[in-house]
């Protein structure tokens, strides 16, 4: 596990330019909100977060860490986009959200400086963003507490994949900024499970996420091909 450089300046940059719209729920981030409640959902079926320390990775402008504080968890949101933690700072205190804060520093020198802290660790929309995916996952793996839970959400890497979410999401239907995502750069879900069990994860369940373009409806169900999310445990 790398402790520094395991980021992307263009990825960076292409974040910290659209941080003012984080929580413009029209905006680029309209998916993210959307998806939002299933999400936090889903996570809260396995494992009710209040009361729990939770740390979510890559946290941008706080979407998924807001909602986890508002669930009574005690939330750690990182990121190393300056300009999104400081809108995600500033919405907390707008919303006066209680129990969440934010810091600017990598997974890696977390989990370096506060191993085994975390009752529960989030990862969502993030991996394939990053030069090392795996490094972030053995980081995640190292911050959370044996026994405790670590959430990872992503796109697939296939054909089908590669029209739906990047020609369909980005070229067709302007659902995201063109560019938002590299088809080399996305994970297949036998690749993400092998960096898991490298770093000491059980995969308990995986979750589809599915879009209809007509009714702009989200939902979850067992289709991986796309969009999709892994709930592990540490041994």
């Amino acid at each position: 596990m790398q402790t520094t450089d395991n980021f992307d300046p263009a990825e960076l940059a292409k974040f910290s330019d659209l941080a003012h719209r984080w929580w413009d729920t029209e905006s680029e981030f309209r998916p993210l909100h959307q998806i939002n409640p299933l999400r936090l959902a889903w996570i809260e079926n396995q494992v009710p977060l209040k009361g729990l320390r939770v740390l979510d990775v890559g946290c941008g402008g706080g979407i998924l860490a807001d909602a986890m504080a508002r669930t009574g968890a005690d939330v750690l949101g990182i990121d190393l986009a300056t300009k999104a933690l400081k809108v995600a700072q500033l919405h907390a205190l707008e919303a006066q959200t209680e129990g969440v804060r934010y810091q600017e520093i990598s997974a890696e020198a977390l989990a370096a400086a506060q191993p085994g802290t975390f009752d529960v660790v989030t990862c969502m929309e993030m991996l394939e963003h990053v030069p090392d995916p795996s490094s972030i996952v053995k980081a995640c793996a190292t911050l959370v507490k044996p026994g405790g839970h670590v959430f990872f959400s992503t796109i697939n890497r296939n054909a089908k994949a590669f029209l739906f979410a990047i020609v369909g999401a980005e070229y067709v239907l302007n659902m995201l900024p063109r560019g938002t995502h590299e088809y080399a750069k996305l994970i297949k879900p036998s690749e993400l499970a092998g960096y898991c069990r490298a770093s000491g994860l059980t995969l308990q369940q995986t979750k589809g996420m599915q879009y209809n373009p007509l009714t702009r409806h989200y939902w979850l169900d067992a289709d991986t091909s796309v969009n999709y999310m892994f709930a592990t445990t540490k041994s």
